[in-house]
């Protein structure tokens, strides 16, 4: 399974249920930091099944820097019907700005790659918006290659207000 992975000032670990409501602060973070809507107010609660059931649907590795989270990654297993294989989306990797530079998003990136490896899979997937040059940037110097897409949300209900 997922390892803890050391360096220097912390470990990249992988989330507990005690860390939920520092993941919910770092995830409202980064849905500001890419200018989306923000997060629900109960997303711990809504989180904890997701991460932490008897079959958790995705799985979350953390930043833990001296006891403060600084940052997080979030993947799940999916599947591409053109190669009839499964691979690892990674849904958000976050570090906050205090410690950005640091290396830490190199080695979070590289935990969800260890990560994937160990469940037999070959490729991870992610996007990031276009605005966001320093991310894109990041990608490719760690060696993923971009693929041109536009992506798509449709809603299937009317909007909760």
């Amino acid at each position: 399974m997922l390892r803890n992975t050391a360096r220097p000032g912390g470990v990249i670990r992988p989330a507990t249920a005690a860390d939920l409501p520092a993941v919910a602060r770092l995830c409202a973070a980064h849905a500001a930091f890419e200018r989306a809507e923000p997060v629900p107010a109960d997303l711990a609660t809504r989180l904890e099944p997701v991460l932490f059931s008897a079959r958790p649907r995705a799985w979350c590795l953390v930043v833990d820097h001296g006891g403060e989270l600084i940052g997080y990654a979030t993947c799940s297993l999916e599947f591409s019907t053109w190669q009839a294989t499964d691979h690892v989306h990674l849904d958000c990797l976050f570090v906050t700005e205090a410690h950005r530079g640091e290396g830490w998003g190199r080695a979070l990136l590289d935990a969800v790659k260890d990560a994937a490896a160990a469940r037999g899979v070959a490729h991870v997937e992610w996007q990031t918006p276009d605005w966001n040059t320093d991310a894109i940037r990041f990608y490719h110097r760690a060696g993923a290659r971009a693929r041109p897409k536009v992506r798509f949300s449709l809603p299937t209900r009317p909007a909760e207000t």
